[in-house]
Order: structure tokens, then C-alpha cells, then sequence
């Protein structure tokens, strides 16, 4: 049969495909899939059916499991079913904590002059260069301390665009003007409103594929401060407590841990004490 691009448009994403690919997700990665997102995870995918001329999901789900398919299309996949929502300064209450509360605490009580930060699941990159903006500020004033930011997400996709640092010029509405002027420089071709992070904030973030499902978390030294901010609700009770585990094994004593606004380490056994709203520092 010809390719018909207006039949894999209408290519419908049925329940035993459906189940495939939510129960592949949530066992590699801990995202859950209920069923009432099958209409959405069928959106963000049908353009891939066009793309390889599929005419059904069930063409693409042998295919995307296959041995080929599982090198060359299951990043893609991957990119597209995650979830990507982000902003510069989301939840600004934990960026005014970093800066009153856990930056001064670094300074008086750390042996080590280089502040170590990871933002887990960063998608594109505007929580990393937020916590930069902000770890910038107040370092500048104390010449001997030094930082470094990790960004690590699953999606290439996405942190392809976090080392690119472009973002649309209306992305950055909530950020002070005094701020902008000092970290973001505006493209010199007028008609795309789009700005760039500056270097002086790009030299000291870097970005890594990483699954935070993964058994052990193979990075170089501990950190004294780990943003992991609404990412665990997607995550089954199970798989909330194997992430918790291996986060706080990565932090520092005395380091701190900022989880999203509706997400709780409350009644896990874990060497965290709630300092903030969803703050919580190691003991």
C-alpha cells in the first residue's frame, strides 16, 4: 500500500501499543503513563509515523523496540513523551532561599571553595542558568569561592537546547532588567526576539544525559546542593524512594536538597531534615 500521510495523521494509538510503550517508560525511566494520557502521548508521537512512513502505531512500536529502532528511534521517543515544562526562576521562593540561606551557609561552614550544584531533570536549561544567576551574584563579592552547575535531564533534545543557552526574549518576562542586562545579550539580528546567556555563565554550567532511574549515580565527588523539583510525582511510590536514596547519597553533609512544591519526603527514612518549604538539608 502507498504511503498516505492523511491515514498515519488518523493513525490511532490503541490500548495493547499503548501499554507497551507506558510500561517500557515507567520501568527505564519511572515516568507513569496512566491511560487517560494516551490521547496525548499519541499527539506527540504521530509526527514520527510521518517521519518514517508508518502507517500504525503498531508498526512503530515493533519497530521503535527492535534492535535498530531502540538506537535510532527510541531517543526520540523518549524526548517527545517527556515532560519538558520549565521557566527561569519557577518557584522563586527556593532561588531566594539558595541566595539568603544556603550560598552564606556554603561560605561559613564549607572546607571546599568551590560550591558544586546539580540540577536533575533540567530540560532546557532554565533552572541551571537561574541557580547560575543567583550563585554569581553573591560569589562576586567573595573573589576566593568559586562554582559549578550540572545540568543532567533525559531528553537530548532538550540539552541540546540548554548548552545552546537561546531562549525566546518573552521566556524571560519575569527576570529583573538589571538582571538581563548583566547575563543576557539580545541577537543582533533584529527580527528574532530571542537572547543568549552569556559566557560568563555558560563557562561555568555543563549538561549530561542522565537517567535518574538509573542503579548508581557514576559522578565525580558529592554536591552541596541538588535541585529535583517536580519530577518525583511522575514517579510510583517505589521508584520516588529508589531516586531519593541515590540523590542523597550524592549530597555533601550539611548540603540541601530543594524538591518541587507539591512533592514531601514525609515519613521516608531518609538523613533529610526539612528546612524549608520543600527544602531539606543532610544531616
Amino acid at each position: 500500500m502507498d504511503f498516505n500521510p492523511i491515514m498515519t495523521y488518523k493513525a490511532v494509538l490503541e490500548e495493547p501499543e499503548f501499554n507497551k510503550i507506558s510500561k517500557f517508560i515507567n520501568a527505564n525511566f519511572g515516568i507513569k503513563l496512566p491511560d487517560h494520557k494516551r490521547i496525548m502521548i499519541q499527539g506527540r508521537l504521530v509526527n514520527r509515523l510521518v517521519k518514517l512512513n508508518f502507517q500504525s502505531f503498531e508498526e512503530y512500536t515493533k519497530y521503535v523496540f527492535s534492535d535498530e529502532g531502540k538506537v535510532l528511534e527510541l531517543p526520540h521517543m523518549i524526548d517527545l513523551i517527556s515532560t519538558n515544562k520549565t521557566e527561569f526562576y519557577r518557584e522563586s521562593i527556593h532561588f531566594e532561599f539558595l541566595k539568603n540561606t544556603v550560598i552564606p551557609h556554603f561560605i561559613n561552614n564549607s572546607k571546599s571553595q568551590n560550591l558544586k550544584i546539580w540540577s536533575a531533570a533540567c530540560s532546557s536549561g532554565e533552572e541551571v542558568y537561574s541557580i547560575a544567576m543567583e550563585v554569581n551574584d553573591v560569589l562576586t563579592q567573595h573573589q576566593d569561592y568559586d562554582y559549578s552547575v550540572l545540568g543532567t535531564d533525559i531528553s537530548t533534545r532538550m540539552l541540546t537546547k540548554a548548552l545552546k543557552a537561546i531562549y525566546p526574549l518573552s521566556h524571560t518576562k519575569s527576570i529583573p532588567l538589571k538582571t538581563k542586562k548583566k547575563y543576557f545579550l539580545k541577537n543582533k539580528d533584529s527580527s528574532k526576539d530571542e537572547v543568549r546567556i552569556k559566557k560568563i555563565l555558560r563557562d561555568k554550567v555543563s549538561f549530561l544525559r542522565h537517567n535518574l532511574m538509573d542503579e548508581n549515580y557514576n559522578f565525580n565527588g558529592k554536591f552541596d546542593v541538588i535541585f529535583c523539583r517536580n519530577v518525583l510525582i511522575y514517579f510510583s511510590k517505589k521508584d520516588q524512594m529508589h531516586v531519593l536514596q541515590n540523590l542523597s547519597k550524592k549530597l555533601n553533609p550539611g548540603a540541601y536538597l530543594f524538591l518541587g512544591h507539591s512533592e514531601s519526603i514525609t515519613h521516608l527514612n531518609l538523613p533529610l531534615v526539612n528546612v524549608s518549604q520543600t527544602v531539606f538539608q543532610k544531616q
